[in-house]
């Protein structure tokens, strides 16, 4: 019976551990951050009323890839920390060279669709002033005419925000591609200047 209860105790025991370290170990493996080099948002203090299936674009500019605006650990080697500052900097360099871009793209995006919009809504006002101002005999022709006016006006207004979201896209896609080349190129020359650090101590 003593050996019967030992057994038992000792099973518990080994499950409750087990157990224990299976949470210890789910709760210290964590996920890596992510990071996108396309994150793209609004620019802000742009108020733009969009045509419907349009969109205002735009990116975060004070974002920054790769090692951009970082101190890296010194690797104790005075040329290879040389070699890893210039190659940071110049990666900062072209990041910021890139978000200028990307701002201008957005900024001249919003600036044609706010007016593509301003253009269609005086189209819209001076429509529903004829209107208006018609007689109660013509008001029905006038209105039928009112209607196509403002279609016009709306569809027009949409096709140049489409083709501005365009564009500025197709911008906005390559500077991120070029800022993704200056990340790789950056860790490149830091990856190489710490072997060569390491080698050199190996000496």
């Amino acid at each position: 019976m003593n050996k019967l209860l030992a057994t038992l105790i000792a099973g518990l025991f080994a499950t409750s551990v087990y157990a224990q370290t299976q949470a210890q170990s789910t709760t210290s493996t964590g996920v890596p951050a992510t990071s996108t080099a396309t994150g793209m948002t609004p620019a802000t203090g742009t108020a733009v009323t969009p045509a419907a299936g349009t969109t205002v674009v735009g990116t975060d500019a004070t974002g920054t890839s790769g090692m951009a605006g970082q101190t890296a650990a010194s690797t104790g080697n005075a040329s290879a920390d040389k070699d890893i500052a210039k190659a940071n900097e110049k990666e900062a360099k072209e990041v910021a060279k890139q978000d200028e871009k990307i701002s201008k793209a957005t900024a001249k995006a919003n600036e044609k669709k706010a007016k593509a919009q301003h253009k269609a809504d005086k189209k819209i006002a001076d429509a529903n002033e004829k209107v208006m101002k018609a007689d109660p005999e013509d008001k029905a022709k006038a209105s039928a005419k009112a209607e196509k006016k403002i279609a016009e006006a709306n569809a027009d207004a949409h096709e140049t925000m489409i083709k501005a979201d365009e564009k500025a896209q197709k911008k906005i896609v390559d500077a991120n591609a070029d800022k993704a080349k200056a990340q790789n190129k950056a860790a490149e020359k830091t990856a190489k200047a710490v072997a060569e650090a390491h080698k050199d101590a190996a000496k």
